[in-house]
């Protein structure tokens, strides 16, 4: 999963109000007195009245872009922080009120009205045209699922807003200078506006009715503890966030002197304002808990049944209805079980597939241990596959990033409860890179047979490659609300498609490794199913984990895990298969019609440099090459 340029986990980013629109300029213009007219000298032809100075429209429209992207940006410090921005804003934090959202949906609904009166679109050109497109497609989009923006929840085990700051504070906020010191510092001060803000929006959303299924809320409670456990809220070694502040203030050139009273500040900052704010939090937890109910899907909020809908179009960009996802779903469960039966025949176990999935599950010889040096050897693992795949890369694209990819373990913190594997973006300046995110908290989940597939998926050629390229496009190569923001089906469409590319790469050489592979496309057909089974068809928990046991080898903790994510996240992991279904079938179409001509190259090079696109756009786009290249 890619978390691009978010603040990873805001039900919005937080947006700003649009500059002051031509139109209301052209008001405000005034007229030239009107001359009194001098006695004629001779009768003469009126002189000519020259015509107006053409208007550059590409650059116009380049400028309303960028205009667009400061007004965005204006309201989101976070956003900033994650696109490596620093600015009189980078001690500031989001506002998470719903005031916020409001404006960022008026901000959109403004820039696309005013594009459309500003310019003719038949006189663009064909790239501009593209963007002019998007805009309003991105701006529809947003439109689609406003009317629920208050059914989703503030806090949950995945994305909630207790663990942004802790987040953004440790993996984004970079300390350079004395002054990112101080603005880290800010930053925590200012957690408790932030967390107090959410704990009021999710008071208001229970009035309506939303509340997350009960099983959530132990798990946040247990996340917001451990962020105020340890030094200096309690004894122990230093809390996560303090300890990440003095080793980056430790790094810093300046006087000791300077650091210690740094170090005095944070310390008194987390212990006066994100300290008490979390306290806050975790009696309205506790409080809310006993009121959650234990239905899991949309389905049971008003409108759910439209809510569910959108977000399927949202995250998929067609027009599947829920019962067509879920039949898509079974047959590609089926199609990968017979690809499975074929590995299970290769290594000759004998038994059902049932029984092979048994014995990968249960089986100590596919887990590394539960130790530190277990852990180390599933790192050392993702970094081998980093190896072989990077030497591979020139053979199937022509632009390759510069950026670098780090591994690293998801932060203790938030381990118990985080998915199994993410990425997150770097920024354009390349001050950061970009990081792939394992977790290793309980190795019995993490299979040392996915170890290939899941980087090749979250690192290359999956989502660093494809971020790493959206960030260093040249400036002013693609509007910036095409290079930073993306589709969830084109994005993690690409990532699974990526599992597979590998293959051809030369990895999952030992069958079991490819039944790994087969393993984590099974896990995204599966999903299909049981999305839409808990959100439409009214599926418990229970089921959808039942499910998954019967038909995959996945372990036990990373099903419930899973499944547990799809409550909370309704539609959004639908995503990935139908994404990678549409990639496949534009390459197979290339192939057919370019023949000899074909090359992996530019195919994949047009997937990925013109920014994320809805599917229908990308295969327009896809077509275009085919053309080209004919």
């Amino acid at each position: 999963m890619v978390a691009r340029n978010s603040s990873n986990g805001s039900i919005a980013l937080i947006r700003s109000t649009l500059l002051a629109s031509t139109a209301l300029l052209a008001a405000c213009a005034t007229t030239a007195p009107e001359a009194i007219p001098a006695p004629p000298i001779a009768a003469e032809a009126p002189a000519a009245v020259a015509p107006p100075a053409p208007v550059d429209q590409a650059a116009a429209l380049k400028k309303f872009f960028e205009d667009y992207d400061k007004a965005e940006l204006a309201l989101s410090p976070m956003s900033k922080a994650y696109r490596g921005i620093k600015d009189q804003d980078y001690g500031k934090l989001d506002q998470f009120t719903d005031a916020a959202a409001i404006a960022s949906r008026e901000l959109d609904q403004r820039t696309a009205d005013e594009m459309v009166a500003r310019f003719n679109r038949a006189t663009l050109s064909a790239e501009d045209q593209l963007s002019y497109d998007l805009l309003l497609y991105r701006n529809q989009r947003s439109a689609s699922i406003f009317p629920y923006r208050r059914y989703a929840y503030v806090f949950d085990q995945m994305n909630g807003a207790q663990s942004d700051i802790p987040a953004l504070l440790i993996n984004i906020h970079k300390v350079d200078t004395e002054q990112d010191a101080r603005d880290y510092v800010s930053r925590i001060r200012a957690t408790g506006p932030y967390i107090d803000q959410a704990v009021a929006e999710s008071i208001e959303r229970e009035k309506l009715g939303v509340l997350p299924p009960k099983w959530v809320f132990p798990q946040v409670i247990e996340q917001s503890k451990n962020l105020i456990t340890g030094a200096p809220f309690t004894t122990g070694a230093d809390n996560d966030v303090y300890a990440d502040f003095k080793a980056k203030v430790g790094k810093l050139n300046i006087p000791q002197e300077t650091k210690t009273a740094l170090i005095a500040e944070a310390h008194d900052a987390l212990i006066g304002s994100m300290g008490p704010a979390y306290q806050r939090l975790i009696a309205m937890l506790q409080d809310q808990q006993t009121r959650a109910g234990t239905d899991d899907g949309v389905w049971r909020f008003a409108n759910g049944a439209a809510q569910y809908q959108a977000l399927l179009k949202y995250y998929t960009t067609t027009d599947l209805t829920p019962d067509q996802v879920h039949e898509l779903g079974l047959a590609q469960v089926a199609r990968i079980h017979g690809e499975m039966e074929a590995i299970k025949n290769k290594v000759g176990f004998k038994g059902t597939l049932q029984q092979f999935f048994a014995h990968i599950r249960d089986g100590k010889q596919f887990y590394y241990p539960n130790t530190p040096a277990g852990r180390q050897a599933y790192l050392d693992e993702s970094k081998k596959a980093q190896a072989a795949v990077q030497a591979q890369l020139p053979r199937y694209f022509g632009r390759l990033p510069k950026t670098e990819l780090l591994i690293k373990p998801v932060e203790p913190f938030r381990e118990k409860s985080a998915g199994k594997a993410f990425y997150n973006d770097p920024p354009p300046d390349g001050s950061r890179p970009g990081i792939y995110y394992v977790n290793l908290y309980d190795m019995k989940n993490m299979p040392s047979i996915e170890s290939e597939v899941l980087f090749c998926h979250e690192g290359i050629p999956g989502h660093h490659l494809q971020g790493a390229l959206l960030a260093e496009l040249p400036e002013g190569a693609v509007p910036p609300f095409r290079q930073f923001s993306g589709y969830t089906a084109t994005d993690e469409g690409w990532g699974l498609y990526a599992e597979k590319l590998c293959k051809e790469m030369g990895l999952y050489q030992d069958p079991y490794r490819d039944f790994g592979r087969l393993q984590l496309e099974l896990h995204r057909a599966i999903r299909l199913v049981v999305d839409s089974g808990i959100h439409h068809k009214r599926w418990t928990r229970e089921q959808a984990i039942k499910y998954v046991e019967d038909n995959s080898a996945d372990a036990k903790g990373g099903i419930v895990k899973a499944i547990e994510r799809y409550i909370v996240y309704p539609g959004q992991a639908t995503s990935y298969m139908v994404g990678k279904l549409k990639i496949e079938e534009l390459r197979a179409k290339a192939k057919a019609e370019l023949g000899p001509k074909y090359d992996d190259r530019g195919f994949h090079d047009t997937i990925l440099l013109s920014g994320s696109l809805p599917l229908d756009m990308l295969e327009v786009r896809v077509n275009e090459w085919i053309a080209r290249v004919k």
